[in-house]
């Protein structure tokens, strides 16, 4: 399934201004877009919701009008302005695996097109300073993932620990769990299906930027 995986990164500046005709994000995303007391905070949600649906348009050959916005949650069920991707096409579910992550003003973009029903995925981007506060090994990180850092130049482990969240959360993206699980809980050092993004679209990603994708 990794050959039909397609992933693209965007930088959120300007988006809102050059969609000359963007696609309806559906109430519950417009209620929460209403709720950002920041109006950059508000556009650059609302400019990841609109290049999320040309995205997924774009997998699945249609028009993004043709595409109604259907987040689903665990807890809370469908239709909700948060949890996992999705969206409804001809009144049923469009046949579609995605993930999407912000961070510093920039979109990271995960999809599989006419994917089985089982199939997950995750994403996550990271500005390599999310994780220098105090106190984040011991909120954050396993007993191995501490002694792995104590391993790496001190000049490298904010970037480290970094890629260590970023894998966390597409991991959890990808579970549906999210923070339910105690991140200090899950190692993911050499867990198989999640892997971090040197490159998207075979180019780096800009500088300042981890990411993580996890596959199940």
């Amino acid at each position: 399934m990794i050959d039909k995986l397609l992933l693209e990164v965007h930088r959120l500046d300007g988006m809102l201004a050059s969609a000359e005709h963007p696609p309806d994000l559906g109430q519950p995303a417009r209620r929460r877009a209403s709720r950002f007391a920041s109006a950059k905070d508000r556009d650059e949600f609302v400019a990841a919701r609109i290049s999320l649906q040309l995205f997924a348009a774009t997998l699945l050959n249609v028009e993004p009008q043709q595409l109604v916005a259907n987040y689903h949650c665990p807890q809370c069920g469908q239709g909700q302005d948060h949890g996992r991707p999705g969206f409804l096409l001809d009144g049923g579910p469009a046949p579609l695996a995605l993930s999407a992550s912000r961070a510093s003003g920039w979109l990271l973009l995960a999809g599989v097109a006419h994917a089985p029903e089982e199939l997950r995925l995750g994403v996550d981007l990271e500005s390599t300073g999310t994780a220098t506060f105090e106190g984040f090994d011991d909120v954050a990180l396993t007993a191995t993932e501490k002694r792995f850092l104590s391993t790496i130049p001190d000049k490298e482990r904010d970037s480290q620990r970094a890629r260590l969240w970023a894998r966390k959360e597409a991991w959890l993206k990808m579970t549906g769990e999210g923070l339910r699980h105690n991140p200090a809980e899950l190692d993911v050092l050499e867990r198989r299906g999640v892997q971090d993004l040197h490159t998207v679209g075979g180019r780096a990603l800009p500088d300042g930027l981890v990411a993580a994708l996890a596959i199940g």
